[in-house]
């Protein structure tokens, strides 16, 4: 099971390892806050249009198919971020590594649990979190001390993640191990025949197999009927949280070069390290707790970040700012370990990859959407007042996230897998 978690880890290092080099590359091409932002997004751009296509495809044809040519694309992102020279080529490096992390957060999250089985699927989803976000830190602290070449590193890690790919325990159509996991969970032995859904009745009748929800091959993905109360209360503290951790890492730079007066790319990489650092443990130090209570500390985490960023660019203080990017990992690192341990708890394997990948189209959309918005505003009336409008908005989305977690169904207090 750790080693399953490996090519999350890989992939998602490269997803944040440009981060310390953005104040650079915007000096030595020169482009504005909001081409910074908006090659930014094109990572969301990316990974948002992988999501429409890979659960489902993993889903139905099995995790592999769609991590190795996700591993291929990164390392291509990799070469292209090594030689960059233009806004164009960051644009596509960034497309690349969306698509690649698209691929990752659906299927390699979905394959983490096939392998862990029914009976760890609580430590799959944490285990699968920590990867995602301790991953996303080691990048730009990489970057900071390396530059560019922490990309040449970066292959040499997907290159082993290829490796364990192709090493991975998975078969049959959903990439699930064929005793490990059951595609339905299994009816009470004096039920009769007809309390079995019909469309089950493919992957009863071949063990190891599935039968994945009928449909478009691309669309926008979604949960089996009865989870969707798990999905909204995981959106609405996930989304705030990876918004927030998205702002610091386009424009946390370069308000650290106003604040410091330095553009050092150790000085940023150090910060996002320590912000995913946060996120990773706060997902180890809630773990216990029902799933309702995760999700709210994260909304409270994320608001109170928030109102940190604000205090941080009125006040010009570095310390203020550095306490609401750790406030924003940890937020995110709750939203997204509740998001998804409903998930893992309420899904059948057979939709898992999917189910996953709706959580993150609902977390990436506003997480590409408002940093733009932030940056172009930045532009226009200065980084202190962008900052600050969306700031705001944002405590206004956690807090509204909080509401939801609260009126959610009851399901979300249990602590089992």
């Amino acid at each position: 099971m750790w080693t399953a978690a490996w090519p999350v880890t890989a992939v998602f290092v490269l997803s944040n390892a440009a981060t310390p080099l953005y104040v650079r590359w915007q000096r030595e091409i020169g482009f504005s806050k909001g081409t910074l932002t908006v090659i930014f997004a094109c990572y969301i751009v990316g990974l948002i249009g992988s999501l429409l296509v890979s659960g489902v495809v993993s889903d139905r044809v099995g995790r592999k198919p769609v991590l190795l040519p996700a591993l291929g694309l990164a390392l291509a992102a990799c070469a292209i971020f090594a030689s960059a020279s233009s806004v164009a080529a960051l644009i596509v490096a960034r497309l690349f590594s969306g698509i690649a992390v698209g691929a990752v957060v659906s299927a390699g999250m979905a394959a983490v649990t096939d392998v862990a089985g029914p009976e760890r699927r609580r430590l799959a989803a944490l285990l699968a979190s920590c990867a995602m976000v301790f991953g996303a830190g080691l990048g730009p602290l990489l970057a900071g001390v390396l530059g560019e070449g922490v990309f040449v590193l970066e292959a040499l890690l997907l290159v082993a993640a290829v490796l364990v790919v192709v090493r991975m325990p998975l078969r049959g159509a959903s990439a699930a191990p064929a005793q490990s996991v059951p595609a339905r969970p299994a009816p009470a032995r004096s039920a009769p025949a007809q309390s079995v859904p019909a469309r089950s009745a493919p992957a009863q009748s071949a063990p190891g197999r599935f039968a994945p929800a009928s449909g478009a091959w691309v669309r926008i993905p979604g949960v089996p009927r009865g989870s969707g109360g798990d999905l909204l209360m995981g959106i609405a503290v996930f989304a705030p949280g990876i918004t927030a951790t998205s702002f610091v890492l386009s424009l946390g730079p370069s308000l650290l070069a106003g604040l410091l007066d330095t553009t050092s790319p150790v000085v940023a990489g150090a910060m996002a390290f320590v912000m995913f650092l946060t996120a990773t443990g706060a997902q180890f130090a809630v773990q216990r707790l029902d799933r309702r209570t995760i999700l709210l500390a994260g909304a409270v985490s994320t608001t109170i970040g928030m109102a940190a960023l604000i205090a941080a660019v009125r006040a010009s203080s570095v310390p203020l700012l550095v306490a609401a990017a750790l406030l924003a990992g940890a937020g995110q690192g709750m939203g997204q370990l509740g998001g998804l341990s409903l998930l893992n708890s309420s899904v059948p394997p057979s939709r898992l990859a999917e189910a996953n990948a709706a959580l993150n189209v609902g977390g990436y959309v506003p997480a590409g959407v408002l940093p733009v918005t932030a940056g172009y505003l930045s532009d226009a009336v200065g980084l202190t007042a962008g900052a600050t409008v969306f700031g705001a908005v944002l405590m206004a989305l956690a807090l509204v996230g909080g509401l939801v977690v609260r009126a959610g169904p009851p399901s979300a207090q249990r602590k089992e897998a």
